[in-house]
């Protein structure tokens, strides 16, 4: 029995894949699954780069904007509510197109990852809470030193539950490979470093213009903390610290760009680790398209 086709749209950040989706899924009668870790909150719109409904193209989007932002939606949750669209939008017999950076997100529906069956630990997390993340870093690094090596170094967040995962399970969950339910095609984007760098700094100046700097003043009038914030990511890290006046606009402006650049280049090392892969231009539409085609008829 053939198993279900899916395809998944790789790359760093700022690369193009909400542009190379909306196409692929406009080709192939697909539909849109979002893979990533801080769109499935409401109201994080601009500081997460989330598609708008313009931009959609009358394109159905699955898992955006189905969690608070106090709440902790996990890597289980995900896997669960990405395999309910994967299957409802297979039954519809359109393509499935799962799209963004959180590329734990697309290893847990894989099967080359499992998520920790640990429930959030918020007692642990306050024991942590003196650290910096550089001191987390190298207390992950003691204990995993691939966990270490792949986490993004700034996201609090991440040190954080990958410490209390070894915490509660008293040590490195071992990771089995299993099988996966549907047959894969990944695309990775593939664009020159000095656009990938011009994409960020533009992508910064449009945000900002469209009120980025609002986003996060209501998110914290909704009640959103701002070590919840701190967690969110480096676009509502670093503008918090704007509002709170501890750094300057330009400051804020530079940290962003310069921390976007550093992300996307550990997302491209990640992402180089996977000879499955195929990296095409997003201006050759047509080879890309040829490459569905076959992966489709197979």
């Amino acid at each position: 029995m053939n198993k279900p086709k899916v395809v998944a749209i790789v790359g760093p950040t700022a690369s193009g894949k909400t542009s190379l989706s909306i196409q692929l899924a406009q080709k192939f009668n697909g539909e849109i699954i979002s893979a990533d870790s801080r769109q499935v909150y409401r109201g994080m719109d601009l500081g997460t780069g989330k598609i708008t409904p313009t931009e959609m193209q009358d394109i159905p989007h699955h898992l955006l904007d189905v969690a608070n932002p106090m709440d902790i939606y996990t890597g289980v949750d995900f896997k669960r509510d990405a395999t309910i669209a994967i299957n409802r939008i297979t039954q519809r017999t359109h393509l499935p197109l799962i799209v963004g950076g959180t590329f734990f997100y697309l290893e847990l529906l894989r099967g080359n990852m499992q998520a920790a069956p640990v429930q959030p630990n918020p007692e642990f997390r306050k024991t942590l809470e003196p650290y910096s993340n550089a001191e987390l870093l190298d207390l992950l690094r003691e204990k995993d030193t691939k966990r270490a090596d792949s986490i993004d170094p700034d996201n609090r967040r991440r040190l954080e539950r990958s410490l209390e995962i070894i915490h509660t399970l008293g040590r490195v969950p071992e990771v089995h490979a299993t099988e996966s339910d549907y047959d894969w095609l990944l695309f990775g984007v593939d664009i020159p470093k000095e656009t990938l760098h011009k994409n960020i700094n533009t992508r910064l100046e449009t945000r900002l213009e469209q009120g980025m700097i609002d986003e996060v003043q209501q998110l914290l009038k909704n009640g959103v903390t701002p070590k919840r914030l701190d967690d969110l990511g480096l676009e509502y890290r670093y503008v918090l610290k704007y509002i709170q006046q501890e750094i300057s606009y330009p400051e804020m402006c530079e940290q962003i760009e310069t921390k976007s650049r550093q992300f996307a280049k550990r997302q491209l090392t990640w992402l180089k680790r996977y000879p499955e892969i195929q990296w095409v231009k997003p201006a050759r539409v047509e080879d890309i398209y040829r490459r569905t085609d076959i992966f489709l008829a197979q």
